[in-house]
């Protein structure tokens, strides 16, 4: 094992507050205006935009934490990373064919009403 990146009890805690909880309160945040917006068929590019950008954002901090992992770094280094980049992978990527699942039905139900209205 090389030395510890950064110091592992400051770092796990600096690390949890900043990322896990402000990303953790974005992603909520993020998760109610999917909520609201997308069976209303709004801001389809932006909502799912920002769904992708959560997965990618994920993907790169679960790299880093296995990658600290597997170079022996402490737990208090490896951990954190590797949580918040799973958390951050898992969750919106599972919740993107939902939310395309609700634009499509918006999409459906507009045309349904645009063809009784011409109809």
């Amino acid at each position: 094992m090389d030395a510890p990146w950064f110091d592992p009890v400051t770092f796990g805690a600096w690390f949890g507050a900043i990322v896990g909880g402000g990303g953790g309160a974005l992603c909520g945040i993020w998760g109610a205006l999917c909520g609201i917006l997308s069976p209303r068929g709004k801001g389809r590019k932006v909502i799912l935009g920002g769904m992708f950008m959560f997965v990618i954002i994920g993907l790169i901090l679960s790299g880093v934490g296995l990658f600290a992992l597997i170079s022996g770094q402490p737990y208090g280094i490896w951990y954190p990373i590797l949580m918040v980049g799973l958390v951050f992978t898992i969750i919106p990527g599972a919740l993107i064919p939902v939310i395309r699942k609700n634009y499509q039905e918006a999409e459906n139900r507009r045309i349904a009403a645009e063809s009784i209205r011409v109809g």
